[in-house]
């Protein structure tokens, strides 16, 4: 009795993989490019769209997005217009393609802008523009672009479940342009043009006066305005320390206990010797 139960749920167990096998053979089948092909050429809209949906639950991102683009054109005015076109968008982002959903996103949200799917729309086109942002070390244009969308997206959606990550991210891209306007600056001071690392330097306190950077950037004006003068000619020399001291107490009176303050001090009592010296003569 149990040997033959054995061999009979072997054999079931046997037949259901090669089911299986079939299925999956004909998956592939379906879902191969010139299988795709011909579903295209067939010209029957109503196919091509049922093939984008499992295309797309099947998460075929890149196949899906371009059967959903290839029966696009039979939809326009109807009610399957705007969905055909957010699930092309959104397999783009899927397949992490930011500049093609970032397009195809945008051109959703001005068409489609009273579609049920408009305000996943606008939130995928906000994080298609966050991760086009570049590096602190590359232009930042693309970062304020992020920011904006970002925040025109929380004023339109206050009561979206997005809110709270995207005010983190706000924060992050923020933390980016802080980071971007301290490295233009240093940039001056790493190649000794002093007078123009000053100058870039007030002028990143001045983009930006609660960035995190705001110790290291004052920390920096004191010692470039040294170095301007130490290395000054003479008839300078008075005015540029001058300079220096100005910018000193401006640091101490914020950051007193910093962990600068021992090297700003010697170079405070240079200038400052230096003054007394030159008042005497």
């Amino acid at each position: 009795m149990y040997p033959r139960a054995y061999a009979r749920n072997h054999f079931e167990m046997k037949k259901f993989i090669q089911n299986l096998i079939v299925v999956a053979a004909v998956a592939a089948m379906f879902f191969s490019c010139s299988g795709l092909s011909k579903i295209v050429k067939s010209g029957d809209p109503e196919l091509m769209y049922k093939t984008a949906l499992k295309l797309y639950n099947a998460e075929k991102w890149t196949r899906a997005s371009d059967m959903f683009d290839a029966c696009a054109g039979y939809y326009i005015g109807s009610e399957r217009e705007d969905s055909i076109a957010f699930f092309s968008a959104r397999s783009k982002f899927k397949n992490r393609d930011y500049h093609e959903a970032s397009a195809s996103f945008d051109e959703f949200r001005r068409k489609f802008g009273r579609s049920q799917f408009i305000e996943d729309a606008e939130g995928m086109y906000a994080m298609c523009e966050y991760y086009l942002s570049p590096e602190p070390s590359r232009d930042q244009t693309q970062t304020a672009k992020a920011i904006v969308t970002l925040n025109t997206f929380i004023e339109r959606y206050p009561e979206s479940t997005r809110v709270p990550a995207f005010r983190e991210i706000i924060e992050e891209l923020t933390e980016r342009l802080h980071e971007k306007n301290f490295l233009n600056a240093y940039a001056y001071f790493k190649v000794q043009r002093y007078k123009s690392a000053v100058v870039a330097f007030k002028n990143a306190l001045k983009n930006y006066d609660n960035t995190t950077y705001r110790e290291q950037i004052m920390y920096y004006i004191v010692v470039s305005n040294y170095r301007l003068a130490h290395n000054s000619v003479v008839e300078k020399q008075a005015d540029r320390y001058m300079a220096m001291l100005d910018s000193y107490y401006s640091f101490i009176e914020e950051y007193g206990d910093s962990k600068y303050k021992k090297e700003l001090d010697r170079y405070f009592k240079e200038a400052k010797d230096y003054i007394d010296k030159n008042k005497q003569e």
